[in-house]
């Protein structure tokens, strides 16, 4: 026996005994994970590879960190090849109907006649008839994965870095051609059909780079993944290089397991039940005392970012008809309107309405002959009646009307049904305590002892900003809104925003 085949014959033997004797680990779920990963670069009679042998030594210890038992060759020959892909099938049959297997090739591929080939390192090839005899058929590995019958099988060819065979004929395609995947199968390609891989100008592929950083994110499913590293790919390629995979998977895999999710305390659990029902309601009054209770809580990022959508849906412009610029108003206009504001009844402003229906002031006017009118017993701006009304809401929408003795000021006191509102000022009511809950099931602690004050940091100037919302068409719907205070306290403020927060 020549010095060669002894060493060939030795190769073997050691290869052999290194597959068939290493340890299975197992999924979490209790199933084998095999991989068997080969990375051919010194070629001898086509052009040698940088990155091959990097890339399998990264994904080697990649999946080992991830449970799987990894058999890893390097720079093999077709014999050494065929003989590795064997064992790696016996050894997924053996595993059990629940195994998974990966195989994962790095090196030179060609396709002929529909078929791909990865090329061992001793492959010498002058005549493309000769192709299955120098190379591996990469249908050989689908064949001993079908044959084991598991559940999850995965083939990974970041192949095709270049044709080596250009000049013989009937060798002159470039890439892999798209296979069929047996069910339970996913394929992956470093780039797409008849497509050229980059060898990259690190120590990886940036195939395998992305690869390797995305199969370890845990709970990303498979589909994700590959997802993800073709998106990694195309940005480092500038888009010359798209990753390409066919599935035929009939379960979910993740090469990652998700952590289990947490068990909460009954306080988070209080925290998301109040933050779910807040969400869902996306009252800016509401979401503001959510982050007053919770200011470092789990999702006060995103009570911030809801209250923020909300505030600009309700300062935002109607858009739906165009723009024109404002009339002034004529001095006979704003006589009347003023006189009516100082009478405070119901005909002083009627008779406004009456000359002006559609008057600078007459949304001003339209409003207060509502609260006007609410003290008579109708209803005209839709906040329900006592008899119908829910327990918090009857209280106070029961209330009559803000002031009957002029213009609504920051001192001036308010007329009300309503004990705790009637006779007080704006001034010092925001320093009061609610009368109920603003968000049904809130704790008593974060209201009880509060006020309008502590919770919206209101001083007379941010006060006076926030009645002046009130004056647009767009912050009608807020005005029927429930209050805690009532409705007197939206339409006073509204009132002595009219009259420049005097």
């Amino acid at each position: 026996m020549t010095g060669f085949w002894a060493k060939c014959l030795f190769r073997i033997v050691v290869l052999v005994a290194l597959l068939s004797g290493s340890a299975r680990a197992t999924t979490p779920e209790g199933g084998a994970r095999l991989a068997l990963v080969i990375g051919n670069a010194s070629y001898g009679s086509v052009s040698a590879l940088d990155n091959p042998v990097n890339d399998a030594r990264m994904i080697s210890q990649t999946l080992e960190g991830l449970g799987f038992t990894v058999s890893m060759a390097v720079d093999m020959g077709q014999v050494e090849m065929k003989l590795a892909i064997a064992q790696f099938g016996r050894d997924l049959r053996a595993a059990g109907a629940d195994a998974t297997g990966l195989f994962y090739y790095a090196g030179h591929g060609v396709q002929s006649f529909g078929n791909n080939y990865l090329l061992p390192v001793d492959v010498a090839l002058s005549d493309a008839a000769d192709l299955d005899l120098m190379a591996v058929e990469a249908q050989t590995v689908l064949r001993q994965m079908a044959s084991a019958r598991n559940r999850t099988n995965l083939v990974i060819l970041d192949a095709c870095r270049n044709n080596p065979f250009e000049n013989v004929p009937e060798l002159n395609e470039s890439g892999l051609a798209e296979m069929k995947a047996p069910t339970g199968t996913f394929l992956a390609y470093a780039t797409a059909p008849g497509g050229v891989a980059l060898d990259g100008q690190g120590a990886n592929s940036p195939f395998t780079l992305a690869l390797a950083e995305q199969i370890v994110v845990p709970g990303q499913p498979v589909e994700q993944a590959f997802k993800e590293v073709r998106r990694a790919v195309l940005a480092q390629s500038d888009g010359q290089q798209t990753p390409w995979d066919t599935s035929s998977l009939v379960s979910d895999f993740m090469f990652a397991e998700a952590p289990p999710s947490p068990v909460l305390s009954a306080a988070e659990t209080e925290e998301l039940q109040l933050w779910r029902s807040v969400q869902s309601a996306r009252d800016p009054v509401q979401l503001m005392l959510f982050l007053r209770g919770y200011p470092e809580g789990t999702y006060t990022p995103e009570a911030r970012a809801l209250l923020a959508e909300v505030m600009a849906e309700e300062l935002s412009v109607d858009t739906s008809t165009p723009a024109t610029s404002p009339v002034a108003p004529d001095e006979q206009e704003t006589a009347l309107f003023k006189a009516a504001q100082e009478e405070g009844s119901l005909a002083a402003y009627e008779a406004y309405m009456q000359s002006y229906p559609t008057g600078t002031y007459a949304e001003i006017v339209t409003t207060e002959i509502a609260a006007l009118q609410m003290g008579q017993g109708s209803d005209p701006i839709g906040e329900g009646t006592v008899a119908d009304a829910g327990p918090a809401s009857a209280q106070a929408s029961a209330e009559p009307r803000h002031s009957e003795a002029g213009p609504v000021t920051f001192a001036s006191p308010l007329v009300s049904e309503l004990e705790q509102i009637s006779g007080r000022s704006l001034a010092e009511l925001i320093d009061q305590t609610p009368m109920f809950p603003p968000i049904e099931g809130l704790p008593e602690s974060y209201w009880k002892s509060q006020n309008c004050s502590s919770c919206h940091q209101w001083t007379r100037e941010r006060l006076c900003t926030q009645a002046n919302t009130y004056l647009s068409l767009n912050m009608q719907r807020s005005l029927s809104k429930q209050h805690p205070f009532g409705g007197v306290m939206k339409r006073s403020l509204k009132s002595w925003a009219a009259g420049g927060c005097q």
